[in-house]
């Protein structure tokens, strides 16, 4: 894929778990990213804010403001923009019962989007399928240390590439593949919610929460987890004609650890 100093248009576009306020969170990506992007519908499919994190020590530079001020330019110049709160920010889900409307980035518990192909699906960020963090918060939490350990030594191997001259590559995301546990994890988790959007009339579910981009066929139902940027700067994207795929935005423009404001072009 070839991308250029011009606006990419896309019909829809969806992203999740960028952890804003976390260290390893890849926001000079994200911004380059959101800074070519056009689209009439955005969805952020939760985790966007690392509650967890900043309650734990601040951290928050230039590029997660950038984030922000494109996000709201992209809902001021009229894309839909609609923000599902996940598991790490879910302090906003306390503001769902008032359908709260901020910016012009509504705040919804899930949404319904119907592809221009006409297929309707089901978009929520995931959590209360993971049985870990919706029966056991202490062990999530505990997981949730080792995993920001994971992305501390994933920010220091790839400091080490980027000295090399080598791109950005996500050793956190393979160590995650190589672990028999994690991927039966991934495999119940995306049944479940494919059979959850069997279960309620959809054709697909678009969802985040356990940093993996996937679009698979399961039983008939689409399943498409957007990934994340944290490990992998992923996104889901819609065409105009309806076609769903997946950007791997640092191998799509090259970007590295040390040069994300940058848009290099293939």
């Amino acid at each position: 894929m070839h991308f250029e100093h011009r606006p990419v248009l896309y019909r829809s576009v969806f992203i999740s778990d960028a952890h804003l306020g976390a260290r390893g969170c890849q926001a000079r990506p994200l911004a380059s990213f959101l800074r070519v992007i056009r689209c009439r519908h955005l969805f952020l499919v939760g985790d966007m804010i690392d509650g967890w994190r900043l309650r734990r020590s601040w951290y928050w530079d230039r590029h997660h403001d950038e984030v922000l001020r494109l996000i709201l330019s992209h809902a001021q110049a009229g894309t839909t923009v609609i923000y599902i709160p996940g598991n790490h920010d879910s302090m906003l889900r306390a503001w769902l019962p008032l359908g709260l409307e901020i910016a012009g980035i509504r705040l919804q518990a899930e949404a319904e989007h119907i592809t221009a192909d006409g297929r309707r699906l089901l978009v929520l960020h995931g959590d209360a399928f993971d049985s870990v963090v919706r029966y056991a918060r202490f062990v999530a939490l505990l997981g949730d240390h080792a995993y920001h350990a994971v992305i501390t030594l994933n920010r220091l191997f790839n400091w080490a590439r980027v000295r090399l001259g080598y791109p950005y590559w996500s050793l956190s995301a393979w160590l995650k593949r190589q672990v028999k546990g994690a991927v039966k994890a991934i495999d119940r988790f995306e049944v479940a919610l494919a059979a959850e959007a069997r279960r309620r009339g959809f054709d697909g579910v678009v969802c985040g929460h356990i940093h993996h981009a996937e679009m698979r066929n399961l039983g008939g139902i689409l399943y498409a987890n957007d990934g994340d940027w944290m490990e992998s700067c992923t996104a889901l994207v819609e065409h105009d004609d309806g076609r769903l795929e997946l950007i791997d935005w640092s191998a799509a423009t090259r970007l590295s650890a040390a040069d994300g404001d940058r848009l290099a072009v293939r």
